[in-house]
C-alpha cells in the first residue's frame, strides 16, 4: 500500500501517526507528495489534495479521517475509533472538530500566502481565529483521555497553529490543554517519528 501525503500538512501528518500507532509500519509505504515529481495525484484525485491511501487492490481512498478509519479496521479495528454505538460517534465528532481547527489555520494561513495584501480580509482571518479559538477552548474543558483517532487529529491541528502562532499566548489562557500537548508530544514515539 502507498500512502501519498505532506509531513507538515495537519491533514497528512495524522494518518502517518496512524501507520505508526497501529503496527503499519513496513506494510505502507509513505511518500512525501512534495517530492512527486510528476505530480500524478492530480490525475488520481479530483480535488488534488492529500493525504491519500493507494490500497494494495488499488482503491484510492481519501481524505484524512476515511484514511484513518481505513488504517484502524485494517488493524483489527477498535484501536484507534470505537467500533459503534455513541462512543464512535461521539469520538468522530470530537475528530471533526479537530479537523476543523486545522481547516481554519490552514484558511488563515491561505489568506496570507495567496491573497495580494490589498485583498487580504482581516474580517475572515479573526471569522477563522474564532474557530480555532472555541475548538481549543472546547478541548481545554474536555482534554482527551486516551491517544485515539481524535487526540491524533487534535495534536496534528494543536502542532498547526502552534508553529504558525495563530492564536498567540494560548498555552497561558488554556493550561490542561497546554499540559496534553507537551505530554503527547514528548511521551508518544510516533509524534517523534512523523516530525517534519
Amino acid at each position: 500500500m502507498l500512502l501519498r501525503y505532506s509531513p507538515g500538512s495537519p491533514f497528512g501528518r495524522k494518518p502517518a501517526i496512524a501507520v505508526h500507532l497501529l503496527g503499519l509500519v513496513g506494510k505502507i509505504d509513505m511518500v512525501n507528495h512534495e517530492a512527486d515529481p510528476d505530480n500524478s495525484i492530480r490525475q488520481r484525485n479530483p480535488l488534488h489534495k492529500v493525504p491519500m491511501l493507494v490500497t494494495d487492490s488499488g482503491a484510492e481512498i481519501f481524505d484524512s479521517p476515511v484514511i484513518v478509519e481505513y488504517l484502524d479496521e485494517l488493524a483489527g479495528g477498535g484501536k484507534l475509533l470505537p467500533a459503534s454505538g455513541e462512543e464512535r460517534y461521539k469520538a468522530l465528532t470530537r475528530l471533526a472538530l479537530a479537523d476543523g481547527i486545522a481547516e481554519a489555520s490552514v484558511l488563515i494561513n491561505y489568506e496570507d500566502r495567496w491573497r495580494e495584501p490589498e485583498q487580504k480580509s482581516q474580517k475572515w482571518i479573526e471569522h477563522q481565529r474564532g474557530k480555532v479559538e472555541r475548538g481549543f477552548a472546547f478541548f481545554e474543558a474536555n482534554v482527551p483521555a486516551s491517544f485515539d483517532a481524535a487526540a491524533i487529529g487534535l495534536f496534528c491541528a494543536v502542532t498547526y497553529v502552534d508553529q504558525r502562532n495563530d492564536i498567540p499566548g494560548w498555552r497561558d489562557r488554556l493550561p490542561r490543554l497546554a499540559a496534553w500537548f507537551e505530554k503527547v508530544r514528548t511521551s508518544e514515539s510516533s509524534i517523534a517519528a512523523t516530525d517534519p
